[in-house]
């Protein structure tokens, strides 16, 4: 047996590995099949083995008494940084700035051609490390798995789907890449020029990929005849491009989905749209677009520290109330969502903000699909991920008590068939008022 110890957010979370591990008469909801009043999961290096009513435990299983607990499948972030330790930045629907992108400044871009704010190269598979100390907190949480991304330029790179546990950062990949996150920005470029408005970005992210079908022609044929002319310039850009199997668009507000809607047939490739606050008032037009979609979990809502003479406007009162009702509508009109976790850290504020979503009408089997087999389902890895099935990837959740319920505890996580024993303190709220990681970003409308 190995055991390890470290500390979460002043308490203790410890690990084990076992050969073998079976929850036996517990609650499982499997997500993909029926629920089992009462069942049992036997997994073993870190695969599962069986699930059932009545099966026989292993003679050298370790066992987990589950009477009165409840298994999920781990939940998995659809859009995240986890993983990649100097990215801990939000990343919402809503446009972001550049900010702090790099240390050091860009020279000027004059056009596309010079190829500004593009990291489509980069690889989160290569970034990913279990020095994190985001993923202590998210595993408290319940969560598992994450889609996780870099979180510079306008074009930020290759995602991978990560396990939230290893003894090094490849160790955590479960596959990639998985698609490449497109983030509109203005300002804050230092001495950058082009693309710095809405338009410019609109037109930079066409540009380029009206360049990767001319750079794939122009490849396919020197292939067919290298005699012919001159050999290719490499282009990494345009290579990382040409490797993502989908792109990820920002699509927070109703103009924006609409935008996203008429521009990404544009690209050619398979689209995600990801924020969707507004989505209430164009559930109609993304029912009949059949286009996956991420649903922040960070709620619009009152800043804490809101000057009390500016008042905010009528469609910023309606989406602070609306938002969370985006989830249950989709729901109701078959659109297939996920969830994403955007930048909320502590484990109280992912199940208050979940919990929001599953008052406002999104019934609790769709919540619990949402974060887990809807994901895997739009990342194309629910063959290894997302439901409590035989030969899948040993990643449950245990609880005590309905998901979401605010006396709900998470007793133990299991990732890669490695347990993890969150603390009752790491799941408390936080003392502090306020949440970390949400500073508000500029948008382009």
């Amino acid at each position: 047996m190995k055991l390890a110890l470290g500390l979460l957010l002043g308490g203790l979370i410890w690990a084990e590995t076992h050969g073998a591990v079976a929850i036996k008469d517990a609650r499982i909801v499997t997500v993909s099949g029926e629920e089992l009043a009462k069942g049992t999961v036997v997994m073993r290096d870190g695969v599962i083995t069986e699930v059932g009513a009545s099966l026989s435990v292993p003679a050298d299983a370790w066992v987990i008494d589950g009477a009165g607990l409840t298994v999920y499948p781990g939940f998995i972030d659809a859009l995240s940084s986890w993983g990649i330790p100097t990215a801990a930045t939000p990343r919402g629907g809503a446009n972001q700035t550049a900010g702090a992108a790099t240390a050091t400044p860009e020279p000027r871009a004059r056009g596309p051609e010079d190829r500004p704010q593009t990291y489509s190269f980069e690889r989160a598979a290569d970034l990913v490390s279990p020095t994190d100390t985001r993923l202590e907190a998210a595993r408290a949480a319940g969560f598992t798995s994450a889609a996780t991304y870099p979180t510079r330029g306008i074009f930020q790179g290759l995602g991978a789907m990560i396990d939230l546990a290893g003894e090094r950062g490849r160790d955590m990949v479960v596959a990639q890449p998985l698609g490449q996150q497109i983030s509109f920005r203005q300002g804050g470029f230092g001495r950058t020029g082009f693309p710095g408005s809405l338009m410019g970005n609109i037109s930079y992210v066409r540009q380029l990929f009206l360049d990767l079908d001319q750079y794939e022609q122009a490849k396919q044929i020197y292939a067919s005849n290298p005699a012919a002319g001159p050999r290719l310039e490499y282009d990494h850009a345009l290579e990382g491009l040409a490797e993502s199997p989908r792109v990820l668009l920002p699509a927070e507000e109703s103009q924006q989905i609409d935008r996203m809607l008429k521009f990404a047939p544009e690209l050619k490739k398979p689209f995600i749209l990801y924020g969707l606050h507004e989505a209430y008032e164009r559930i109609d037009e993304l029912k009949e677009a059949k286009t996956p979609l991420l649903v922040s979990l960070k709620w619009p809502e009152k800043p804490k520290e809101e000057d009390p003479s500016e008042v905010a406007s009528f469609r910023e009162l309606t989406m602070r109330d609306k938002a969370p009702s985006v989830p249950g509508l989709l729901a109701k009109a078959g659109v297939r969502f996920a969830f994403y976790t955007d930048g909320v850290e502590s484990a109280a504020d992912l199940k208050k903000d979940l919990k929001k979503a599953v008052d406002a009408g999104l019934p609790r089997a769709d919540a619990i699909r949402a974060l887990t087999l809807n994901a895997a389902e739009i990342y194309g890895v629910a063959d290894r991920l997302g439901s409590i099935d035989k030969g899948k990837i040993a990643n449950l959740v245990v609880m005590k008590g309905e998901a979401f319920d605010e006396k709900t505890t998470v007793e133990y996580v299991f990732v890669d068939g490695q347990q993890f024993q969150p603390s009752k303190e790491s799941q408390k709220e936080p003392a502090a008022s306020g949440r970390k990681g949400n500073a508000p970003a500029e948008e382009i409308k």
